[in-house]
């Protein structure tokens, strides 16, 4: 039935109208019982039953009372439809259906933006800053300790120095900003590019690289530690973010250049400049800031003393930053075009030396701890580290008085030669533990260790090590043939000036001049017994054995003994004659073998370590056989014999066992010898270091062979007199 209305009412007064006959004309088909369609045949037999009107929506409810709201809802439930994923879609087939749409993508893209502004709020909130600012920051000095337990020395004196920025010069703070941070005044203590080029770098390559504001790497000096990962770095993110609203942007420059390290064990600007320029920061020019602030991106890298490709990376670095200082405004071009030239820095900080001997100590014990505690250059400069070294005080003033006397000796004697003559010395214990060493005249005039020093021949104090390759592994005089065992009593041709030989017959250099052998003084001795032999330093018994055991069997002897494969050089004949440069250190390390039953272990100047109370774990010296007790008791037996004829008054009140050590080109002259399981060798040699690091002939200065100055020195220092 249509129900007409007059032509005033609206269009949606007709439409209320025929909804509400709809509700009504449902109604009175369901009281009814029959559908509005009419009856309806279902089930078998035809039986008739009625079916219920489908109840109106509540839209539709709502619509016959509110109109007005119905509509709005109509149109926000169409809109909720349109933007419900319909996913796989119906609508489109193959791959295509599982493609997510744009609204999909929209959706996923604002949830997932939302959720991570939640998070980040989140961990900004939970994030505090540390109450104690500087608790991880602060370092300290190292400390040396004598074998007895008391104080040798104290390293760092005071390496970092806080300075206030107001007496850090404006040059000096341009160059930092320019290199690091030229944002910094402005950022809000990240960037965001910087540390997704991190986190991408991290994930990609597995390191960290980049990215860091100078509020990020203040934050990382004074706070965290250097892992390089993404969550240091988020960790870092956040409490510069929160320090950056907390603190203002003076301190944390402050902060940051009297924290950052710069190399040469210093932390801070104050240090730095006192390392490499020696004054104070407030005395230092644009360009010399340049050069500092290179070091920031590294000073392993930057340092120009450490290396050629350093110097020109630094010099690259500091031209660059000039340059940046400039597009920053913290130099005018006119001031940038004056600094042409690299200013240069020193090439070594005046750091802890005094000139005494213990700095050669320290020197050695630092190196040695580093390594055994597997302690970085930046962790140990750090400080706050116990050195408790084997350096024995009583041992170490015999040594260094006994050098002393001979070189004031020498200077009285002849002193033109005096000025150019050098001595290395050490002791080192049967256990490896290194008692004493002689490092040089002056630490702060002589850059290198003479105890240390790989710088001349053994000479005929290599002998000893022949000796012992031959009756370890015995000799082959036959090609391919079976070794043939060797004794102290097995005889050698001992003349001056015998051909060395093979199997084949003579052996030829490359020049085609057939090799011979000498001794001293170019005695002769006839056929003579290998103990006699190097009881009396003949060299030409031991130049052939050498050749009949294997060149290769004596260098691995000596090595396994104590010597570096570093000092070796091609292997040759003359190799048994002592070619081999060994420093002090190792000829002692490689006599104590034979003194301790063949047993070999690694020299070492460090017996602990503690920092702030704790025990610091050290790799423990290596221990190996280096040849069977019998032959390491067989060739201190034959330097017994040596010690007692070339000594026959000496007093001793221990055994002592010993030789002297002289070179064909008399380049050096040496002394090695153990009493009361302590080794001790000393060498004497010349080099003018104005001129060349070739060595000069000794010329009578270090004595003669049966009365040396090495031999001098070594009986003083050993109190054998």
């Amino acid at each position: 039935m249509q129900l007409k209305v007059p032509d005033a009412m609206k269009a949606d007064e007709t439409v209320l109208l025929r909804i509400v006959d709809v509700a009504a004309t449902g109604k009175a088909a369901s009281s009814s019982g029959t559908a509005p369609g009419g009856p309806d045949e279902d089930g078998p037999g035809g039986s008739r039953r009625s079916r219920r009107a489908p109840r109106p929506s509540p839209l539709a409810r709502l619509g016959a009372v509110a109109p007005g709201p119905a509509r709005l809802v109509a149109r926000a439930a169409s809109g909720a439809r349109r933007l419900r994923p319909r996913y796989p879609h119906a609508d489109r087939t193959g791959w295509r259906r599982w493609v997510p749409s744009g609204r999909q993508w929209l959706g996923a893209a604002l949830t997932f933006t939302g959720l991570t502004f939640v998070l980040l709020g989140s961990a900004y909130a939970a994030t505090d800053i540390p109450e104690n600012l500087n608790s991880y920051a602060t370092q300290q000095d190292n400390v040396y300790f004598w074998s007895d337990g008391t104080p040798m020395a104290r390293t760092g004196w005071v390496r970092r120095q806080a300075m206030p920025l107001k007496d850090i010069p404006e040059d000096v703070r341009g160059a930092v900003l320019a290199a690091e941070n030229a944002s910094f005044y402005s950022d809000p203590g990240i960037s965001l590019s910087g540390l997704s080029r991190a986190v991408w770098r991290t994930l990609g390559q597995g390191e960290t690289q980049g990215g860091s504001t100078i509020t990020q790497q203040y934050v990382k000096n004074v706070y965290l530690n250097q892992d390089r990962s993404v969550g240091r770095k988020f960790t870092e993110a956040m409490l510069a973010l929160k320090l950056d609203n907390q603190m203002s942007k003076d301190d944390i420059l402050q902060g940051y250049l009297n924290t950052s390290w710069f190399g040469r064990g210093t932390y801070g600007i104050q240090r730095a400049a006192q390392a490499y320029y020696g004054k104070d920061v407030g005395e230092l020019d644009a360009s010399e800031a340049a050069f500092l602030a290179s070091l920031l991106k590294g000073a392993a890298l930057y340092d120009p003393s450490l290396s050629g490709a350093n110097h020109d990376r630094a010099v690259e670095r500091w031209s660059w930053i000039l340059d940046r200082m400039v597009d920053t405004g913290t130099l005018t071009k006119a001031e940038r075009a004056r600094y042409t030239q690299f200013p240069e820095p020193l090439k070594r900080a005046p750091g802890f030396d005094t000139g005494r001997q213990s700095d050669y100590l320290v020197e050695l014990a630092a190196q040695y701890a580093k390594k055994a505690a597997r302690l970085s250059d930046r962790e140990f400069d750090l400080g706050g580290y116990q050195i408790y070294t084997t350096f024995d005080r009583k041992q170490e003033s015999a040594l260094i008085d006994a050098v002393s006397k001979a070189r004031k000796q020498a200077r009285k004697d002849d002193p033109a030669k005096a000025k150019s003559l050098h001595f290395g010395a050490s002791s080192v214990a049967t256990d490896g533990r290194i008692l004493a060493v002689h490092g040089g005249p002056d630490h702060r005039k002589q850059g290198y260790n003479e105890s240390n020093a790989t710088t001349v021949p053994a000479g005929s104090a290599f002998l000893p090590f022949v000796y012992a390759a031959a009756l370890e592994h015995g000799v082959h005089t036959t090609r391919g043939g079976a070794a043939v065992e060797v004794t102290p009593q097995t005889l050698y041709d001992g003349d001056d000036g015998i051909a060395v030989r093979t199997p084949e017959g003579p052996y030829w250099d490359r020049g085609g001049k057939q090799v011979t052998s000498h001794n001293d003084g170019g005695k002769s001795y006839g056929r003579i017994g290998l103990g006699r032999a190097l009881a009396l330093s003949v060299n030409t018994p031991f130049m052939q054995l050498g050749m009949d055991t294997g060149l290769d069997t004596v260098r691995d002897t000596a090595q396994r003994a104590g010597l570096l494969s570093s000092s070796f050089g091609p292997q040759v004949p003359a190799m048994s004659l002592g070619s081999a440069t060994p420093s002090a250190i190792r000829m002692a390390s490689g006599y104590a073998t034979f003194a301790a039953g063949g047993k070999h272990v690694e020299p070492y100047s460090v017996a602990r370590i503690t920092r702030n109370g704790s025990r610091v774990p050290l790799a423990k010296p290596a221990t190996r056989r280096a040849v069977r007790t019998s032959v390491a008791e067989t060739v201190q037996s034959a330097l017994t014999d040596a010690f007692r004829t070339a000594h026959p008054g000496a007093v001793t009140n221990a055994p002592v066992a010993g030789k002297a050590g002289t070179t064909q080109n008399d380049t050096a002259a040496w002394y090695v010898g153990t009493a009361n399981s302590v080794s001790t060798a000393v060498v004497a040699y010349r080099i003018d270091l104005g001129k060349s690091l070739e060595p000069l002939p000794l010329k009578g200065i270090a004595g003669s062979p049966g009365n040396s100055v090495p031999y001098r020195i070594w009986s003083g220092a050993r109190g054998i007199g």
